[in-house]
């Protein structure tokens, strides 16, 4: 009988299960996307049973693509979209209101409290991380705060908080029925609740968000020996299969490019752009704006940690401009209109529709199309839409350089953007450095495949993984440093200008 490794990668937009077989190919996939839901200026949500309904959707699609039967499937591993927060009643499995998503801003109130008290970087010795909207804890104090029924059933034991992943193994384990209230170290480090040295909860943390321990899930490895659970027989996979990895997408495409050596980085771009570089076993405190967060823990091996740098708008940048300028028909048109001109013609545009994130973390920053003159046209706005995501890397690779003392080489890429060759060019370009794009570009849900496959023992170790890692193409500088350090300064200087907009 031939066997595979499954994976679920329940994205910001949409869910979708691969199936991989050993050499690392997806060899079946289904997809589906779920609402996105603005109920007010600058709040995000997803419905998390919409969600569920849309996992068990893409499983079954995925095996009837491959013609393959859910006993073929040696493990499952989940990678998520992180941060987002559902808090669910556990007696019913009913959320108490929608996911609030990473993008979310409305707990800038509750954020800005916690800032007055000690400043952004308050928590960062312990947690690794700044005070900001995008991390869970806040969301968490949001819902318990504003929804009565979800505060009395935490205090009563009844309620279950989770991010994406916890929701998902939840229900693929059983739900109702027993269900696994598990969250791996990727994740947990994104609440703001944990301690990064010790990877447990941090009880100074919960006391100051108003939180109690009981909702809080397990923290388990990235990949795990000891199975979560088993598939239900009676669901989508038609099987009892063991549920033992799961990693956020960010950390799940560092293992998917195999970054298993400190040094190594990679770029991930998708709705919003992700770029980590691995520290090593030994976590290093930003002192430039960047986040400090665990990597993955593979197993009993100690856990590895990173650097990253988080921008809220990249591809969802290009989404803006179909739909909501309607200058292009599909995301893939950015790129032909783009190269309908040499360059930007001195266009910088900044897009802090929900404030900034690395390493500026200025909520208060609203977007700015900045250098506007009558020479402009709509392509000079689509290379500046596709700039402004490589000068966004740019400003995060300077502050992982200082925090890390490592000069960047080369950057890998993955995420559905690479496909656009001229913002490769551009990123060569703005960054001097090569900029790699391997032959699977999938790496997110290639990680969690990794990762589980790991667990079951489908593959032997990393040195395994490296193997099947190849390249597909590499783009190489061609850009004079003087227009490089130009165009930079005038980026900066349009930086400047989205700040203190909210007062």
């Amino acid at each position: 009988m031939i066997s595979y490794i499954g994976a679920v990668d329940q994205g910001t937009t949409s869910t979708r299960f691969s199936i991989f077989d050993k050499t690392g190919r997806i060899v079946a996939w289904d997809q589906k996307e779920h609402r996105q839901i603005f109920p007010k200026p600058g709040w995000v949500e997803h419905d998390p049973e919409e969600i569920w309904r849309n996992t068990q959707d893409v499983i079954k699609g995925a095996l009837a693509k491959g013609g393959i039967g859910g006993e073929n499937i040696t493990a499952i591993g989940v990678t998520n979209q992180r941060e987002t927060t559902v808090v669910w009643d556990k007696r019913t499995g009913k959320p108490f209101c929608n996911a609030i998503v990473w993008q979310c801003t409305r707990t800038h109130d509750i954020c800005q409290k916690l800032i007055a008290d000690g400043g952004t970087d308050r928590f960062r010795e312990i947690t690794g991380l700044p005070v900001a909207t995008y991390f869970s804890g806040p969301k968490i104090s949001w819902i318990l705060d504003h929804i009565p029924e979800a505060r009395k059933a935490a205090l009563e034991g009844n309620a279950l908080f989770g991010t994406m992943d916890s929701w998902i193994i939840w229900q693929l384990t059983g739900g109702l029925d027993g269900g696994a209230h598990v969250t791996d170290v990727t994740n947990a480090s994104r609440t703001l609740l944990m301690d990064l040295k010790n990877l447990s909860w941090d009880h100074r943390m919960l006391a100051v968000l108003n939180i109690p321990y009981q909702i809080l899930p397990k923290i388990v490895p990235s990949s795990d020996e000891n199975y979560w659970g088993f598939t239900d027989p009676s669901g989508p996979l038609s099987a009892a299969i063991p549920v033992c990895a799961a990693l956020g997408d960010q950390q799940a495409a560092l293992v998917g490019q195999t970054c298993f050596s400190p040094g190594e980085a990679k770029s991930t771009f998708g709705t919003g752009a992700f770029l980590l570089m691995n520290t090593g076993e030994f976590p290093i405190v930003s002192r430039h704006g960047l986040i400090t967060t665990v990597a993955y823990q593979l197993g009993s091996e100690k856990p590895c940690y990173c650097l990253e740098g988080s921008i809220s708008i990249s591809g969802a940048l290009v989404q803006w401009m179909r739909d909501n300028l309607g200058l292009i028909s599909t995301s893939a048109e950015i790129e032909d209109l783009a190269r309908t001109v040499e360059d930007c013609g001195g266009i910088y545009f900044v897009p802090a529709f929900s404030g900034l994130f690395a390493p500026y973390w200025r909520s208060d920053a609203r977007g700015v199309i900045a250098g506007l003159t009558h020479n402009a046209n709509k392509g000079h706005l689509a290379r500046a839409v596709l700039e402004a995501t490589a000068y966004q890397i740019r400003d995060i690779v300077g502050a992982m350089e200082k925090d890390s003392g490592v000069r960047l080489t080369q950057l890998k890429v993955d995420g559905g953007m690479t496909a656009n060759a001229l913002l490769m060019q551009i990123q060569a370009d703005i960054l001097n450095v090569p900029v790699i794009r391997p032959a699977v570009t999938e790496a997110t849900v290639l990680g969690a495949a990794y990762a589980a496959g790991l667990a079951a023992g489908f593959w032997a170790g990393k040195d395994e993984l490296c193997q099947y890692w190849s390249v597909d193409r590499i783009w190489n500088s061609k850009m004079a440093e003087s227009e490089r350090q130009s165009g930079y300064l005038q980026w900066k200087k349009a930086v400047s200008r989205t700040l203190d907009w909210l007062v």
